[in-house]
């Protein structure tokens, strides 16, 4: 008897645009994870999906545009478009501008994202393949296999006159520690060699449940900073490295002073992540932003003398409502002296919302572009002469890309310090690697050259 062959639906394919700060990342990761256990597969280009996601970001007018911009370019090149993230708050303007979206949801709102793609492309319900139970697919990863984002807390409670991320993520809201460290676990013993911590304060992580304690294999563990980083100091590849635990966002908070010793010891990658934005007492007072300069200065010449080889990377405003030519010498100055090793700056841009549109003064244009010439010249200036000193020395890195044999058979491979951070610092630049290198091996590198932001340098034989 001839017998009729089950022909089984193909899976719902969904593509994904994710914009903005590694936290939105995490929470693309996140929304691809819950699709995928859901059935779902995912589309790498427009062509192939039968729905996109974008994930905007919504913090400045200039991140809007490019969120819009990407808004627009699914439509057009697919049709079927789900928006979500830090610009799903302005819905409104949104459907004016991209009538035919399917569906606006805001930060973090993971439920109503997935529901909405459940609606727009139903998941695969076969029968004789849905009720079989299936092995756990595993977490989504938007970044290479060797590094992470751990993501511990949502939203802040500081009110600076520049933000709008308490009106988009919310009031802090901190993941329970044993869960994070659950997490960090997996990711470790998945193959993940560096975590990178993010939020919006890493500092504060814990003040919103009072720094609770949670059971974390046989011993009571709190939530908070100083806590989650003596833990994660314990973890362990499967081949029994150290992995790279860097911090990010972090507030200069007294409780700070108790992860350096952890630096020195080698449990922590030696590398802090502090959100300065400026140094003049006057600035910080408008931007309502803790004015401790002096003190921040003490405290570093204490971190370095405990910790040689901390990296201390930062970012300022430069053009901030009411910033004075004195004001901005301020700040030079205070770098000449803190000696950041990795700067960021950004012009003043209002964002709709934020307290400091109402602020007087405006600084023109032009005097920010001035302004912003001169930090960038001074901080470079300062990284220049830092990556020289380590011309000679022999630096520990993590590869993150091998490259193809040249005409003369040598293979170059590009990798990172511990005092590079993925995506904005620098990189260590190899020549002549050895056969079997691959992204996620550590080495030990005779740094040979340095330019103003990155290192060049070959790996030394294995003793």
């Amino acid at each position: 008897m001839a017998t009729t062959p089950i022909i089984l639906p193909d899976a719902p394919k969904v593509g994904m645009v994710s914009l903005g700060c590694p936290k939105a990342l995490v929470d693309s990761e996140r929304i691809l994870t819950r699709l995928r256990a859901d059935g779902y597969a995912m589309s790498a280009d427009y062509a192939g999906a039968d729905v996109v996601l974008v994930n905007t970001c919504g913090f400045l007018d200039s991140a809007k545009e490019e969120s819009l911009a990407a808004i627009g370019e699914a439509i057009a090149e697919n049709g079927r478009v789900i928006v979500t993230g830090c610009m799903g708050n302005e819905a409104e303007a949104i459907r004016a501008r991209f009538p035919s979206v399917l569906a606006v949801t805001g930060a973090h709102q993971y439920e109503a994202v997935v529901e909405a793609v459940h609606e727009a492309a139903p998941p695969s319900m076969g029968p004789y393949v849905d009720l079989i139970p299936q092995a756990d697919p595993g977490d989504v990863k938007l970044t290479p296999r060797h590094y992470s984002y751990l993501k511990i807390s949502e939203g802040c409670n500081h009110a600076c006159a520049f933000c709008i991320i308490p009106s988009l993520r919310g009031k802090l809201a901190s993941r329970r520690i044993d869960a994070v460290l659950r997490e960090a676990e997996k990711l470790v013993a998945a193959g993940t060699r560096e975590l990178l911590v993010i939020s919006q304060d890493t500092s504060a992580y814990g003040v919103d449940v009072r720094h609770e304690t949670r059971q974390w294999k046989g011993r009571e563990v709190r939530t908070h900073m100083t806590d989650l980083a003596r833990e994660l100091g314990q973890l362990r590849t499967p081949d029994g490295h150290t992995p790279w635990v860097r911090l990010h966002y972090v507030y200069p908070y007294p409780h700070v002073d108790a992860v350096i010793p952890l630096m020195a010891e080698g449990l922590l990658t030696p590398y802090l992540d502090i959100p300065f934005q400026h140094a003049s007492p006057s600035v910080l007072k408008r931007m309502k932003r803790p004015a401790n300069e002096a003190k921040v200065l003490e405290r570093l010449k204490a971190w370095r003398a405990i910790c040689p080889d901390i990296t201390i990377r930062s970012s300022f405003v430069v053009g901030f409502p009411g910033e004075t030519e004195a004001d901005f010498q301020y700040l030079l100055d205070w770098l000449d002296e803190a000696q950041l090793d990795r700067v960021g700056a950004f012009r003043f841009e209002p964002v709709a919302g934020a307290a400091a549109n109402d602020l007087p003064d405006p600084v023109p244009e032009e005097v920010k572009e001035e302004r912003y010439a001169r930090i960038m010249a001074k901080t470079e200036a300062i990284s220049a002469a830092k990556l020289a000193a380590k011309v000679g020395r022999t630096v520990r890195v993590i590869i993150d890309e091998v490259g193809d044999p040249d005409e003369d058979g040598d293979v170059g491979a590009t990798a990172r310090s511990q005092a590079d951070a993925p995506e904005i610092d620098g990189a260590v630049y190899l020549r002549n690697v050895p056969e079997g290198l691959k992204a996620g091996d550590f080495a030990e590198v005779l740094v040979e050259d340095a330019d103003a932001h990155d290192l060049f340098g070959v790996i030394l034989p294995a003793s």
